[in-house]
């Protein structure tokens, strides 16, 4: 199994927008064949005080939002990323203001997972 990060760097005031077109996205990788799921995650920069071991809100810190698919197989993403379905899906393009720099792409390979559940 593989797992692709796109860690996307957004601008500020553009959040909701961001956050909308994945509310609103057509689903189409949902139904390529290998894909095992997707998640988009929300940065929340924090930080630890290591004297007193307490977390804050780290404002200064610029985080990135994640959208990350697990993929049954790295062919199997490469297969997503050269289909009609892909080109469609992302035909779209946002503004580029909405972002504050480029994007970075992260391929992992999954070796070792565990569930809460112990399984």
């Amino acid at each position: 199994m593989i797992v692709v990060t796109n860690r996307i760097p957004v601008a500020a005031g553009h959040e909701i927008d961001f956050e909308d077109r994945f509310r609103k996205r057509v689903h189409l990788v949902d139904e390529s064949p290998g894909f095992i799921r997707n998640e988009v995650h929300r940065p929340r920069p924090m930080k630890l005080d290591h004297q007193s071991g307490q977390w804050s809100e780290d404002s200064d810190a610029e985080g990135y939002y994640e959208v990350k698919t697990w993929w049954r197989s790295f062919d199997d993403f490469v297969a997503w990323t050269k289909s009609e379905s892909f080109a469609k899906a992302h035909a779209d393009r946002p503004p580029k203001e909405m972002f504050r720099g480029a994007n970075v792409l992260e391929i992992h390979e999954v070796f070792l997972s565990t569930d809460a559940d112990g399984e």
